[in-house]
């Protein structure tokens, strides 16, 4: 039987303080009906304004990380924490409300809707009209390409510009972290270029995001903070530039040599 890769040691933090988390997911465990533990004490954090990659194997548990953390998925132990307020075991509904929003895997968008009224269905929730516009607002000028094509119907829009549709919904209820999974899943590689683009974007305009990619190296290059998730718990974590230069990382989890960095 192969033995177990050799742990690799976690990249040095960053200097400055960190900012306190938004989102804290401390030793969890979680699994699917009777089946064996999928997630075995996991712990991931995501601060204010970052993006947080998971990378990992097939069946590391990245994907029910997410689930956990929107609720679609209940921990058999453990704490999910949004804000400073402990949200474990609450509705995927009551997770929006705490301030979770979640970016399915694959395409999720109403192909025979307009992308506007795939955009508002992420306001739904919202009862103030002066609130939606504003939100509206943002969101268009966020991703220009949803308010050019406001008018058409989503499933004529190619595949990483529905995932910008998707995106847009996502901000309408003004969430404090966005939840990713596998957003270039299908798209040719200028098309998850631009994905990549859009999601630093929401960071940038004060919006973070947790990620789940399988393009690890392409994802790590977005990320301000990298975790490589290996049987079910964060094997390694630290800032993704120094993720992307550990050549034995790159050997064991990233398919190749390490990126070159100055």
């Amino acid at each position: 039987m192969a033995s177990e890769p050799e742990p690799v040691p976690a990249a040095a933090p960053a200097s400055s303080p960190a900012a306190e988390p938004l989102l804290r997911l401390t030793d969890v465990q979680a699994g699917y009906g009777r089946a064996a533990l999928v997630l075995r004490g996991l712990s991931v954090t995501v601060a204010p304004s970052s993006v947080v990659c998971l990378v990992g194997p097939n069946g590391a548990g990245k994907s029910t990380v997410l689930k956990v953390a929107s609720g679609m998925l209940k921990p058999r132990s453990g704490q999910v924490v949004v804000d400073g307020v402990d949200v474990t075991g609450r509705t995927p509904q009551q997770l929006l409300a705490s301030g979770l929003s979640h970016v399915p895997q694959g395409h999720s968008v109403f192909p025979e809707m307009t992308v506007a009224e795939n955009v508002l269905l992420g306001a739904y929730s919202v009862r103030d009209r002066s609130l939606v516009a504003e939100r509206t607002e943002f969101v268009t000028s966020l991703f220009p390409l949803v308010g050019e094509r406001w008018g058409a119907l989503a499933g004529a829009l190619s595949g990483g510009q529905q995932k910008q549709v998707e995106f847009a919904r996502s901000l309408m209820v003004r969430p404090k972290v966005v939840l990713l999974d596998e957003p270039s899943m299908g798209l040719d590689p200028k098309a998850t270029a631009i994905v990549f683009e859009q999601v630093q974007r929401m960071r940038d305009a004060g919006t973070a995001v947790l990620l789940v990619e399988q393009n690890a190296r392409r994802a790590l290059e977005a990320a301000d903070v990298g975790c490589v998730l290996d049987l079910g718990r964060v094997h390694i974590t630290g800032p993704a530039p120094d993720l992307l230069a550990d050549p034995r990382l790159a050997q064991l989890y990233l398919g190749g040599r390490p990126k070159e960095v100055p």
